[in-house]
């Protein structure tokens, strides 16, 4: 064994002495004081490859050893890391910028985020709070740092920046597509000089088909537009989306828009802003109290009469009158308040009660049980509606919602679908949107009153017309509660009740009821 140890010994002596002669011989290469040390002679590049051939046996001697010897590899972590990131030098900087411990409160939030991306979550929480107890804005620094505001790009004051002619195809001094608009009106304004494009052929070479609506006259055309608003208002929108000529036309011919105002199918002739009927739909006439205020028009309620030839209801003609709150026919149709026929109006209320356990049961907790009821309104163009309030889903209810159903006749026990309808009460309705004689009302607000459970009462409900959605989408589709009232006939009593847990009533669209009746 110990002539085995020396024989070592040597092997390592003559490898000291190898890489000692290898490092001095690099240096005098590099080095330019000497001009014969390129030069080498056969005898030195003899001695060189003698020396070279010890360093393999050296190797081998080593690697032999290290597999028959037990021995401890304490930097085996310092030798990987050395092989993941490079060279020596590299090495050094890393260790240097690992080792050293952020001060200020950013640099904590920095760090904090490092640790959190690479999933050392609580080392980056342990920083996050160090960096918020040094300051409490940290993140609001670090954002500023990083991600800083973006300025508004100016405009150039050149036309043609680029100095290129206006007939090249350049972007920046103008548009290939046509003229471009900056707003919605300028858009539709440029489809004024467009027309309606005639069909395409559908296989090539072949004759296109023909194209009528291309070529109407524009007289006639407003008049098929008109008779599709009087019709559906949402398929005469819809029109628009077909060609431009049609949007410039839907969007800018005002005697459309004052036609369906004035019209008695959704226009503003069918709404009421004073008491139309009585609560059980009895008709009731209106007469002129003072010749010189012409703000009624004096006709006997009817709901068998002829929306076609004159409007249904009286209806203040200072209503419909254009005014700088509303200064087209089109604003005035989206933006004032007015009641939906073809559909109903349904508030879905839920809340949470706490229940008893039951004595059958051994139960620690308390059961919580979440209550969940349905309160419809529907109106009617003759100045009637319907109430109810029931637990029943809206598509089990809302196709009974009729005049047909309004009875006293539903049994109790009956399983008829339109037996939902033995709860539902008679009422009228009422818009205000005037200065009344001595009394002012905002505009919006809906007077409704209708029967109560017992022939002695009488419910009085105050709510506002509002818009629910994008502010470009669909008007009037929402009612806010104001009051709730009772009144007990028999007393000459008011009650209150509390709106603690109802809800606002949401407008949703019934096809059964086309245009309303």
């Amino acid at each position: 064994m110990d002539e085995y140890n020396l024989a070592l010994e040597n092997f390592r002596e003559e490898w000291r002495k190898e890489v000692t002669a290898r490092s001095k011989t690099k240096v005098s290469n590099h080095s330019n004081t000497d001009p014969t040390a390129d030069n080498l002679t056969s005898k030195e590049g003899d001695q060189i490859i003698q020396r070279s051939r010890p360093s393999c046996r050296v190797s081998q001697e080593e690697d032999f050893l290290d597999s028959v010897t037990n021995q401890a590899y304490h930097d085996l972590e310092d030798r990987e890391e050395t092989l993941r990131l490079g060279s020596e030098n590299s090495n050094i900087s890393l260790r240097s910028e690992t080792q050293k411990e952020p001060r200020s409160a950013l640099e904590h939030y920095e760090k904090a985020i490092e640790k959190e991306d690479q999933g050392r979550m609580g080392d980056s929480l342990n920083l996050y709070r160090k960096a918020f107890r040094l300051d409490a804005g940290v993140d609001r620094i670090y954002k500023d740092k990083h991600f800083p505001p973006s300025s508004s790009t100016a405009k150039p004051s050149d036309p043609n920046p680029t100095n290129a002619a206006v007939t090249v195809p350049n972007t920046a001094h103008h548009s290939l597509e046509g003229p471009t608009a900056s707003t919605v009106t300028q858009l539709i304004l440029s489809f004024s000089s467009f027309d309606i494009p005639a069909a395409t052929s559908p296989v090539e070479g072949l004759p296109p088909p023909p194209c009528p609506i291309s070529v109407v006259p524009a007289e006639i055309l407003i008049q098929i537009l008109l008779q599709t608003a009087l019709t559906d208002v949402t398929s005469f929108v819809r029109l628009s989306l077909v060609c431009k000529r049609l949007a410039y036309l839907v969007a800018t011919e005002d005697s459309l828009w004052e036609s369906i105002c004035y019209g008695p199918q959704i226009g503003f002739v069918a709404m009421h802003y004073n008491w139309a009927c009585a609560m059980t739909g009895a008709t009731m006439e209106h007469k002129l109290e003072d010749e010189s205020n012409l703000r009624f028009a004096c006709l006997t309620i009817n709901p068998n009469i002829d929306f076609g030839t004159k409007p249904p209801v009286p209806t203040p003609t200072t209503l419909l009158r254009l005014s700088p709150k509303y200064p087209t026919y089109l604003h005035m149709f989206r933006s004032r308040p007015r009641i939906r026929f073809n559909g109903c109006y349904i508030s879905t209320v839920n809340y949470p009660r706490p229940g008893a356990p039951t004595q059958s049961q051994l139960t620690w907790n308390t059961p919580v049980h979440i209550v969940t009821y349905y309160r419809y309104l529907r109106f009617f163009r003759d100045g009637t509606c319907v109430s109810l309030l029931t637990t029943e889903h809206p598509a089990d209810v809302v196709h009974h919602l009729t005049k047909e159903n309004m009875h006293p006749h539903h049994n109790r026990e009956s399983m008829l679908p339109s037996a939902v309808m033995r709860h539902a009460l008679r009422g009228r309705w009422r818009l205000s949107g005037f200065e009344e004689e001595g009394e002012r009302e905002d505009e919006g607000d809906v007077h409704i009153e209708t029967e109560g459970v017992d022939p002695k009462y009488l419910y009085k409900l105050q709510l506002v017309l509002r818009s629910a959605g994008r502010p470009d989408g669909t008007r009037n589709n929402k009612m806010l509660w104001k009051g709730f009232w009772s009144y007990n006939r028999l007393t000459d009593d008011w009650a209150a009740f509390t709106l603690k847990n109802d809800r606002a009533f949401f407008w949703s669209r019934v096809k059964s009821y086309g245009m309303g009746c």
